[in-house]
């Protein structure tokens, strides 16, 4: 057996986990409120913990988690945010009512993101029973509203990060266009 060394990677561009300046919001289902009440308290240290100020989240609730594509849409139009944070929670149950919610959350979610070009991040739980839920809320599987606030300071992170380095590479091109003018 013949063991290789790790090769060399490219520079790639990262977000980091640093929210200080940036402005977040959170679009929260009240349905099943035991469990999302849970998640955002969690996203809210999330964002505090990596340097967003309190006045920088704000925090839009919704009937349900069906409502939380169009509220992102909404609130990601405003232009006011670097990043939305979506959370809900949607429990299996005997009819297929259930796998139609999932798919029209999930899509409405990422096509948002797509048309407005402001990072949503997916904190909406989609589980088969109550006991996966309350998991993934805080008591065995972390807390998955904490998760979501770290994904969504780091893409809002990294579009910024994106933008600098555009506007870098933008200004080197104008110049050497330039001088190449002036020949």
């Amino acid at each position: 057996m013949k063991v290789e060394s790790v090769p060399e990677t490219l520079a790639a561009s990262e977000g980091k986990l640093n929210a200080s300046g940036k402005r977040f919001a959170i679009v929260v289902s009240r349905f099943n409120a035991f469990i999302t009440e849970r998640l955002l308290l969690s996203a809210c240290d999330g964002l505090m913990r990596t340097g967003a100020a309190k006045k920088d989240i704000a925090v839009v609730r919704v009937p349900g988690a069906f409502e939380i594509p169009s509220a992102a849409r909404t609130v990601a139009s405003t232009g006011n945010y670097d990043a939305i944070i979506c959370i809900g929670c949607l429990l299996r149950g005997d009819t297929a009512h259930y796998d139609v919610i999932v798919n029209e959350v999930t899509r409405g979610i990422g096509q948002s993101a797509q048309e407005t070009g402001i990072p949503h991040a997916f904190g909406v739980l989609t589980c088969d029973t109550l006991e996966q839920a309350i998991d993934r809320a805080g008591l065995k599987m972390g807390n998955k509203g904490f998760e979501a606030a770290l994904a969504a300071v780091e893409m809002a992170s990294l579009k910024a990060a994106v933008r600098k380095a555009k506007a870098k590479t933008t200004t080197v091109s104008r110049k050497a266009t330039k001088k190449t003018r002036s020949r």
